[in-house]
């Protein structure tokens, strides 16, 4: 059974931002898609307990202004609910390694988010001393990841990218086009 932020029943869980789940079963399966996000793929291998988060942002706003709701989303929050849950589920730190997915700059230009997210996962990792077995940061497509935490096994494949086109919205006919500024 998959333990999660959010309730659910089966042995495969999708996790969106600011969620987490864990599971200690063989047919335990964890996903997460991922753009600009980060997952960090924690297990114990002598416990056969992992677990998987979703990370928005490293860090909250600069004005603290991020509302407490959401502070799951937050890096350091997510990681130690993360670790928290998998201790209560037997595992030890000190024995804990690690799999990192996603940070990617999905559209150019816009902000340096993946980066910051790729950094802060990667940073905190070893500031807690947990190894990276294995990452795949950084880039410019989306991942899907799946994550066995019985065994630590992961697997990602590149999200293809959608045929986007941006349209300036155009005047229908008839329609004023003046802009008139009060």
């Amino acid at each position: 059974m998959v333990e999660r932020s959010k309730t659910d029943r089966s042995g495969k869980v999708y996790v969106a931002q600011g969620e987490y789940a864990i599971g200690a079963a063989p047919e335990d399966v964890i996903s997460a898609i991922l753009g600009s996000c980060v997952a960090v793929c924690l297990w114990d291998e002598l416990a056969q307990v992992g677990g998987m988060n979703h990370i928005l942002l490293p860090e909250l706003d600069k004005t603290g202004s991020e509302p407490v709701d959401r502070s799951a989303r937050i890096g350091a929050y997510a990681m130690e609910t993360l670790i928290n849950a998998l201790i209560r589920k037997g595992a030890l730190k000190g024995r804990m390694g690690a799999k990192v997915f996603g940070g990617a700059s999905i559209v150019k230009g816009l902000s340096d988010i993946g980066e910051r997210n790729a950094n802060f996962a990667m940073n905190y990792l070893k500031a807690e001393s947990i190894g990276c077995d294995a990452k795949s940061l950084g880039g410019s497509r989306a991942r899907q990841v799946r994550f066995w935490p019985f065994s630590g096994q992961a697997r990602q494949r590149f999200v293809p990218d959608a045929d986007i086109e941006i349209l300036a919205p155009q005047p229908q006919p008839g329609q004023n086009t003046d802009i008139e500024i009060f």
